[in-house]
């Protein structure tokens, strides 16, 4: 970290090989008052990224700051960027992903002036190439609108709902406060972001605009199916880092476990549908070995998993069931609209 904690909000802004992008991103966000911090951390990026980020730092001097770095990942920006940070609070905005300014003045509205609450969560949009319907992600039905509140009050939430990275902004002393650290050169640690941190958070407030516009459809995206076939080891190990961090029962409060075991079911479920889609035996068994790891590690968070609706229909049995599970998720896609 450079200095004191003087700003409001640090945006980091990972990047790598981001030049195509970068500049939506940032002029969604530029120019802004004094009380926003841009960081942009160049991940390695061997196209003209940083060459960009510091134009726009020569433009918004004490507005803009550049991090170069060493490619280590996305991780390992968002490290870099938490490292860097002088805001109270702290968001993750992804280079090719960007804001709406007039919610991102709501957000500042709520942040300004006070340093309680341990996080704030927005909407995101899905916005995928060549989709004119946009499909975003609200709590209205699961978190109190417009005030403070605790895990004690948080609802259910859907089995297609969670509260991604896209979603969150934390205080930045309550992510330090956490000792999270992603992992370098793996995939899929936005999922950490959105885990870790939480029993460490108390207070919370739900602003309901629609913040984050989550860019999705680029064939060379993370996210992108193809990809995540590739790249499967990544995914099962962020997941079982989540296994491991889950807290016991009785160690936090059965509203934050409740939403932890969700969450984590989330993942799980992604995980064990990419597994099917890969369909070789070698695949099937990694989901089998999945699940019971779960059952070893924490066999009452395993028994809801199994027992919830996304649980069943990633575990039904035989070449059948496992046609089943791949339509089901084909209409969660079509649905949804993500990759």
């Amino acid at each position: 970290m450079t200095g004191g904690i003087v700003k409001t909000l640090t945006l980091a802004i990972p990047s790598y090989n981001s030049a195509a992008y970068l500049h939506r991103c940032l002029d969604s966000m530029l120019p802004f008052d004094d009380d926003l911090e841009v960081v942009v951390v160049n991940d390695g990026s061997s196209d003209d990224t940083s060459a960009i980020a510091h134009r726009y730092a020569e433009a918004h001097p004490g507005v803009v700051r550049v991090v170069d770095k060493p490619n280590g990942g996305h991780g390992s920006a968002v490290n870099a960027g938490l490292d860097a940070a002088t805001g109270r609070y702290f968001r993750v905005v992804d280079s090719d992903d960007w804001l709406s300014r007039d919610a991102l003045t709501a957000l500042l509205g709520v942040l300004r002036g006070q340093d309680r609450l341990d996080l704030v969560v927005t909407n995101f949009v899905y916005e995928k190439e060549g989709r004119e319907r946009r499909h975003a992600m609200r709590y209205r039905s699961t978190l109190p609108v417009g005030r403070e509140f605790g895990w004690d009050e948080v609802g259910r939430f859907r089995p297609d709902q969670g509260m991604l990275m896209h979603a969150l902004t934390y205080r930045t002393a309550v992510l330090r406060h956490s000792g999270m650290r992603l992992p370098e050169h793996t995939f899929y640690v936005d999922n950490l972001y959105a885990f870790l941190p939480l029993p460490y958070v108390q207070r919370m407030y739900y602003l309901d605009v629609d913040l984050y516009r989550y860019h999705i459809g680029r064939a060379d995206q993370s996210v992108n199916e193809a990809v995540m076939l590739k790249r499967l080891d990544q995914q099962l190990r962020v997941n079982r880092m989540m296994i491991a961090a889950l807290p016991s029962a009785g160690t936090t409060s059965k509203a934050l476990q409740r939403y932890q075991v969700h969450y984590l079911g989330l993942v799980c479920g992604v995980s064990s549908i990419m597994l099917i889609r890969a369909g070789g035996r070698e695949h099937l068994q990694a989901k089998r070995d999945l699940w019971r790891d779960l059952r070893a590690a924490h066999a009452p968070a395993h028994r809801r998993l199994r027992r919830s609706s996304i649980g069943q229909l990633v575990n039904l049995p035989g070449r059948t069931g496992r046609t089943v599970s791949v339509l089901a998720y084909r209409v969660a896609q079509a649905v949804v609209g993500f990759n």
